[in-house]
Parts: structure tokens; C-alpha cells; sequence
């Protein structure tokens, strides 16, 4: 009787392990754990809020033990807030950056993961404008969700009221189309001066009209913005605040606020603004929007200047990883820019191809117009204030809008921008 208790036990025992002599029920230690990402972006308008909303939702679906929190700011906000946090020494598991001079100082400060080896296999697939901004001594730390560029984007009917056939060529026929626009009892600019952000985009597109893309990338190494083709820049944006075209409390005006600048613009009231690609978007968001009325054109030539008009100022968002983040947070920025993803916000009209292969994703014509531009593009300047260190692109946002609001001579941005890069 023992000896038959005896070998029911050990049949139990044998029962009761698997191959690899754990104890019954131990798979459940094997089952990932349970990881929150939290993801940092600033698309508050649509269609890319909803899509992004969604795609998170379809990652969650995908890989059960993650659950996504996202936080949603707008521009300025997130500078704000993703400043603090990275000069508290840490990083969301993921984040929308613009890459240049910011991402560059948050890597050598060791918040931000080097993702090489992660997304070798992906690389080819991506166009190498689109991520050049992400990627630092042939080391890549972000992937790119969106490139494109800065421009005018105007009210066709408002131009023809003012007499207005076609967009101007060249800097000088655009003062006079300001002129035109303003006998004609139109608001020529929307601008969001309150922001500074968009008025320095005058300013560095004159400058590299006027000295060329190369003094630009050169001024970033001598930390030299005194230069006579500088101070030329900032004389022709004076020339032009001079005019007084842009809308009636334009230094306390936001951006994409109800009355501020893309809504000024989506309701008829302005004319024209300098923005990047995200401008429809943004105008749809904030207002009536204008539909066929709405038109671009590129920043024209100004005579006698050193740059190319085909060069073209601009970027685009991209996802980085935080030093510390979960191996998930890799593999939802590699969901997010993978083909049958991506381009569902490409045909939305949310963001323009980096992918290989996306151009006939793009259905609206502006935005066709404006790919086709990126496509054609002589050269590339990303955004001064992140293509700078952050301390010398606030610089240049601060004292652009100084000399818009007509407190500061052209020849004083130049000396501050200088100072502060010199100091960095």
C-alpha cells in the first residue's frame, strides 16, 4: 500500500513538471510585463489628433501588456514642458522633436537613445531629407513622421480683390503686393507675435536669400550674425513691419487660438501667412477655412541676393526615444512610421511623405505643390530656433520680434543672436 502511495506521488510529480523541470504553472512568469509608455506630441488639430489617438489605440491592440499615455500640448507648451523635464535630467519614453541643435544637446546629455542598431533594417526605406534632422555622427536617434517646408499660404479671393494676378516672384513685388492688399481695405499678414516662433521665419528666409544657405550653416560654427548680409536681412523685415500689414493686435496674437494668426487667415480676415506645411490643417482647426480660395507660393528671390530660391526652409516632426525607456517604446516608433501606417496620415493630408514611395498618397494641390518644392529643393535649412542651440534659437525668436514690434535696430539682432552664441 506505501509503495503504491509512492508511485502515485511521483506520478504526480512528473504530472505536475515540464520540459524544463519548472513547476506547473510557471508560464505565467514568461508573460511580458505589463509596460506604460508615455508619448509626448503636440497635434492637437486634426485630422492628426484623432489619427495618432487611433494608432495608439491599434498598438495597445497589438501588444497587450502596453498601455499608452499621451500627452498632447500645443507648440508652445510643449517647448515649455519638454524643456523642464530635460533639465531635470530625464525624457519621455517618446517624444516628437524637430531634431538639430535641441535633439543633438539632449543626446550629449545622455537623455535620448541611440536606436541604430533597432532601425537598421527600416533606414532605406525613408527619404534622406526627411532623416538627416535625426541622425548625428552616422548614429540615428529619432525616426521622422513628417518634412516639409515654410511658405506663403494665401486667400486667392482676397488677392484678386486687391488686383492681385498672380504670387510675387521676387521680395520687391511682394512689399507691393502688401501695398495693394492694404489699399484695397485687406489685412495683407496674420502673424502671431505673441508666439515669436513664426515671425522669425522672415527673417531667416531673407537671410538666406540675401547671404546664402552657406552663411547660415557658417554663422552656426563662428557665431557671427553681424555680418552686412544679416543686418540686410533684418532691414527688409523692418521694411516690411513698416507697412504695418499685419492684423490689429498681432504682438498679443497666439497661433492656432481662436483669434489668432491661422484663424485670422481660415475666416477671411487676412490675407496671407508664412507657415509651414501643417497650415491647412491648422486654418481647418481654428476656423471657417477657405477651401479652393486657399493657395501657396514660395518665398520669392530677393534681387541681388547670394541664396537660391530653391533652397527651402522648413522641417518636419520626428520621434525619439528617452535613454531609459522600454524596448516597447522602440517598437512603437517603428509602428508608427512603418508604411501602412504612416501613410493613412499622408492621405488624411496630416503630414508629407518621408516614406519612399508615398508621393501619390498626397491628394490636396497646395500640398502637392509643396512636395513637389521638397523634391526639387537646392538646399535645406531646418528651423533656426532648433537647428541652433536651444539658448541661441530663443535668442533669435526674441530679438526677431523685437524689431518687428520696432524695439530693436536691425543691426541689434545681429549683436545679441552673436553674444548668446558665443556664450554657448
Amino acid at each position: 500500500m506505501k509503495r503504491g502511495l509512492i508511485l502515485m506521488a511521483t506520478a504526480v510529480l512528473v504530472a505536475g513538471c515540464g520540459n524544463s523541470g519548472q513547476p506547473a504553472g510557471s508560464q505565467q512568469s514568461q508573460k511580458p510585463a505589463k509596460v506604460t509608455l508615455e508619448w509626448w506630441h503636440l497635434s492637437t488639430a486634426e485630422p492628426l489628433k484623432s489619427l495618432w489617438a487611433q494608432r495608439a489605440k491599434d498598438f495597445e491592440a497589438a501588444h497587450p501588456n502596453v498601455t499608452i499615455k499621451a500627452t498632447v500640448l500645443e507648440n508652445d507648451a510643449y517647448k515649455a514642458k519638454l524643456t523642464t523635464i530635460t533639465q531635470s535630467g530625464k525624457a519621455p519614453d517618446v517624444f516628437v522633436t524637430w531634431g538639430g541643435g535641441v535633439l543633438k544637446q539632449q543626446i550629449d546629455a545622455g537623455l535620448v537613445k541611440d536606436v541604430s542598431g533597432d532601425v537598421a533594417p527600416v533606414l532605406d526605406t525613408f527619404t534622406p531629407a526627411a532623416l538627416s534632422a535625426y541622425q548625428f555622427d552616422g548614429k540615428t536617434y529619432g525616426l521622422p513622421t513628417d518634412i516639409g517646408l515654410v511658405g506663403f499660404w494665401y486667400n486667392k479671393q482676397l488677392f484678386a480683390k486687391a488686383g492681385i494676378s498672380a504670387p510675387p516672384a521676387t521680395w520687391a513685388e511682394f512689399l507691393d503686393d502688401v501695398k495693394k492688399l492694404k489699399a484695397s481695405g485687406v489685412t495683407p499678414i496674420a502673424l502671431a507675435g505673441k508666439e515669436k516662433w513664426p515671425g522669425h521665419y522672415y527673417w531667416a528666409y531673407l537671410a538666406m536669400r540675401i547671404a546664402g544657405l552657406p552663411a547660415l550653416k557658417q554663422a552656426g560654427t563662428d557665431h557671427d550674425f553681424t555680418k552686412p548680409d544679416f543686418v540686410a536681412a533684418g532691414q527688409q523685415v523692418k521694411a516690411l513691419a513698416d507697412l504695418q500689414p499685419f492684423q490689429k493686435g498681432f504682438l498679443g496674437a497666439g497661433y492656432g487660438t481662436p483669434d489668432g494668426q491661422a484663424a485670422t487667415v481660415s475666416n477671411g480676415k487676412a490675407a496671407i501667412e508664412l507657415m509651414g506645411q501643417w497650415a491647412p490643417a491648422v486654418q481647418k482647426d481654428a476656423g471657417k477655412g477657405l477651401g479652393a480660395d486657399l493657395g501657396f507660393f514660395p518665398f520669392p528671390a530677393v534681387e541681388g541676393g547670394k541664396g537660391s530660391t530653391g533652397d527651402a526652409f522648413g522641417g518636419g516632426n520626428g520621434l525619439s526615444v528617452g535613454a531609459d525607456a522600454p524596448p516597447e517604446a522602440v517598437e512603437f516608433v517603428k509602428f508608427m512610421t512603418q508604411m501602412d501606417q504612416h501613410t493613412k496620415a499622408v492621405e488624411a493630408g496630416g503630414v508629407l511623405p518621408v516614406l519612399k514611395g508615398e508621393e501619390s498618397a498626397v491628394k490636396d494641390a497646395n500640398l502637392k505643390q509643396v512636395a513637389t518644392l521638397l523634391a526639387g529643393a537646392s538646399g535645406y535649412q531646418l528651423y533656426l530656433d532648433q537647428a541652433y542651440p536651444p539658448a541661441v534659437g530663443q535668442q533669435v525668436n526674441d530679438s526677431v520680434a523685437e524689431l518687428i514690434a520696432g524695439t530693436k535696430t536691425a543691426e541689434q539682432v545681429g549683436q545679441d543672436i552673436s553674444e548668446v552664441a558665443k556664450s554657448e
